[in-house]
């Protein structure tokens, strides 16, 4: 990528999150009715720490997480540094908001997002930095509608920033959220970024907001239209079931987790993000024609939704 021009700003960045994690909390509360987030403040020995976030048993919420953590330390451990050499030496600071929302409801899709900024420096030489993350959407029984109304949300957030850079990001989502194991995609996707700051500090962290900003309504338009559909025991059952992928990509592949976890962050914090129940079924395979079939013949297929 290439170098900016104008100079990082951690502070900007930082009140931004904050207020971002203050936000969401407040429209998923609002959708539920009545559940609550509770607080959790932790620090880390390493230097940092976070406030977790997490709402369980609500009326529409099985359970939620929206975490935001400040991390840093004077040196990146090496298995990053394997990987990006320029890194070492380097101290760091890693900062974000990451949320996971599960649903009561198995019509209601399961979403995740992420923004954060990493920044690495050392005396005498310019900082290393860049933005990342995304939102992406897994449902249990897909819906047209609520895949285009989010594929739409997120080329409209993208569209100040270039015409190229939605069908960028889109397929880097596809790409990523992408079980390599099951050779199948964890949901219908949206957007992925990593490593970015080739617009500059401004520009990028401007973007970095865009994406935040419009996750609230990417989701909620959707949970206020499937969150009272009446469903029985083959529904929730098949929810369980696909769940177990959504646990299969964190622990295997995610990098949020895998970075969390090898800089000493918080484990339940870095968890938060498993759904409290789940299923494995010895090779099962839904019947061909129903709607659990539909999910992998059609929607979990890369496509243009809009």
């Amino acid at each position: 990528m290439a170098a900016s021009s104008d100079s990082p700003d951690k502070n900007a960045v930082k009140t931004y999150l904050l207020g971002l994690q203050d936000h969401i909390c407040a429209a998923l509360e609002a959708e539920d009715g009545t559940g609550r987030f509770i607080e959790d403040e932790w620090q880390r020995a390493e230097g940092g720490g976070g406030r977790s976030r997490v709402l369980t048993e609500g009326a529409v919420i099985e359970k939620g997480g929206v975490n935001f953590s400040h991390v840093f330390g004077k040196e990146m451990p090496a298995s990053a540094t394997a990987h990006r050499p320029e890194l070492a030496g380097r101290s760091f600071e890693a900062m974000g908001v990451s949320l996971v929302i599960h649903p009561h409801n198995p019509y209601v899709p399961t979403s995740h997002a992420n923004v954060r900024f990493f920044i690495a420096e050392k005396p005498g030489a310019e900082p290393v930095w860049w933005f990342g993350g995304g939102y992406d959407l897994t449902p249990y029984y897909g819906n047209e509608e609520d895949c285009r109304h989010w594929h739409q949300t997120a080329r409209e957030a993208c569209a100040p920033f270039g015409d190229n850079i939605y069908p960028f990001f889109k397929q880097w989502c596809d790409d990523y959220f992408y079980l390599k194991h099951r050779q199948e995609p964890r949901g219908v996707g949206g957007l992925f970024f990593d490593d970015f700051n080739e617009l500059g500090f401004e520009r990028s962290f401007a973007l970095m907001q865009a994406v935040g900003d419009s996750y609230v309504p990417a989701y909620q338009p959707i949970v206020a239209r499937r969150k009272e559909l009446p469903f029985g025991e083959r529904e929730r059952n098949f929810q369980l079931y696909r769940r177990g992928r959504y646990v299969e990509f964190n622990l295997v592949y995610d990098r949020g987790t895998l970075f969390g976890l090898q800089t000493g962050g918080r484990t339940e914090s870095i968890l938060m993000s498993l759904p409290p129940l789940v299923r494995w079924d010895y090779d099962w395979r839904p019947e061909a024609g129903t709607p659990e079939a539909s999910l992998t013949d059609y929607y979990l297929q890369p496509r243009d939704w809009i």
